[in-house]
């Protein structure tokens, strides 16, 4: 397992990967694990759960360097992700008992209730573009709940994949409670095969989403899968056009532009598209690009060279077809995996931008005739992650929450995950929630109980 700097392309650490005998070994003592850890109380959970949040705001500033190190991102989203981290544990440490208490049930039986009690080891499968968050939305909820988490991170962010591994144990979770697995994807499937692992989450693409979901169903297993969007933000004449323009730079740059929540298609209606659009331009052409340590950097590298590659060929292809570039369009000229802010508009249906998620930072804008034609845009799209849309128009905010195909509908606002509000999507953006009651409720036995 290897950590490379994506700024410079230069190999910065290698760890030794886990072999069968070592996972074999981690999966008997995360079942033994289990078996202690399901009786403890939530007042003992919510204390580790608090003292983590507690390492990971002193130490966010370390923490954020080793994301920057490893993926790319600012640092200083870098450090605001390890705080954000911190919340998630302080929601279930909070929450965390209440949202798993009995619930009585009236019925014919003089008493009925719902119970919700842990199911086993969880296998969490995450990708690289928020090494903690996306880790930490999983590890609190499962940890809180009773369950134990085994983690198979992305291979490219081991120090981030053993970091938090390290947290949780100085929180005061068992050593066996919470392990790191370094292997390679393709050892996931004879360990979601395995009799310990209870169940499965995972976010990552679509084939990678597949390929779990077929494995965890052949061994009927639950999964919850989160396989990334290709998100609407759309905009509407009634909106306050300045703060949306300002808000879009920020949701299709955001994390470098890498994120399954970023706004990526622009969906714009044509009485305000010309100042949109000029405006949006404007505003990606002045984004700083540059060492992602330097607090003044808008938009650092992507996370690897495949992915630099992949979406210049998108781009290439997009343009190629008829899609007209207004800014941006290539790789930048020094080391690192660099890629110009970019805008795309005119865009044809059979080009890759029309439908694709485009993994970066590349824009793609569509003019709408009315709300119907802007809905219809929105939709059509094999994705159903986030969406966003800018009007004021009380009636077109209501057609907007009740039409949009997608788990999350923000109004005048930039999508974004929080801890209080379920999270997921439909559609090909897979199944499954995470985050608030929900997310905690995933991966429980619930257990129907009627006393005559």
């Amino acid at each position: 397992m290897k950590s490379v700097n994506p700024a410079t392309g230069e190999e910065v650490a290698v760890f030794a990967g886990h072999s069968a005998a070592d996972v074999e070994q981690r999966l008997a003592r995360a079942a033994h694990a289990f078996s202690r850890h399901r009786t403890s109380t939530f007042e003992e959970r919510a204390a580790k759960l608090n003292r983590a949040a507690d390492i990971l705001e002193r130490e966010s500033r370390d923490w954020g360097a080793i994301m920057t190190l490893e993926m790319g991102k600012p640092f200083a989203a870098a450090v605001a992700e390890a705080e954000k981290c911190a919340k998630g544990c302080r929601f279930y440490a909070e929450h965390g008992a209440a949202l798993l208490a009995d619930e009585t049930r009236t019925t014919d039986a003089s008493r009925s209730f719902i119970r919700y009690q842990p199911i086993g080891v969880v296998l969490a499968i995450m990708p690289w573009n928020f090494p903690f968050w996306q880790v930490f939305r999983f590890a609190a909820p499962t940890l809180m709940a009773g369950n134990v988490g085994i983690l198979k991170h992305a291979s490219n962010v081991p120090q981030c994949a053993l970091g938090i591994e390290d947290i949780l144990r100085r929180a005061g979770f068992d050593a066996d409670e919470f392990q790191t697995l370094l292997v390679e994807a393709s050892a996931a499937e004879a360990i979601i095969a395995d009799n310990r692992i209870a169940a499965v989450t995972l976010t990552g693409s679509e084939a990678a989403g597949s390929a779990v979901a077929s494995t965890a169903g052949r061994h009927i297993k639950k999964t919850v899968l989160e396989l990334g969007g290709s998100d609407p933000f759309i905009v509407m004449p009634s909106a306050d056009i300045d703060r949306a323009i300002q808000t879009a730079v920020i949701a299709r740059t955001i994390n470098n532009g890498q994120s399954c929540i970023a706004a990526k298609r622009f969906i714009v209606h044509e009485r305000i598209a010309d100042r949109f659009i000029d405006g949006f331009v404007a505003g990606m052409k002045a984004l700083v690009v540059g060492d992602p340590m330097d607090e003044r950097t808008q938009i650092g590298p992507l996370a690897t060279e495949r992915i630099l590659a992949d979406l210049d060929q998108q781009v290439r292809a997009s343009v190629k077809v008829g899609a007209v570039l207004r800014t941006g369009g290539k790789r930048l000229d020094r080391a690192g995996w660099f890629y110009e802010p970019t805008v795309l508009t005119d865009i044809p249906e059979n080009a890759p931008a029309y439908r694709e998620e485009l993994f970066g930072p590349v824009a793609s804008v569509f003019l709408a005739h009315d709300i119907d034609e802007a809905i219809a845009i929105a939709n059509d799209s094999p994705f159903g992650l986030g969406s966003s849309a800018w009007t004021n128009d009380v009636d077109e905010q209501r057609t907007f929450i009740d039409e949009l195909e997608a788990g999350l509908v923000f109004i005048n606002a930039m999508v974004a995950s929080d801890p209080r509000l379920p999270f997921g999507g439909i559609k090909r953006s897979g199944y499954g929630r995470e985050l608030d009651a929900a997310g905690i409720r995933e991966f429980v036995n619930i257990k129907s109980v009627s006393i005559l």
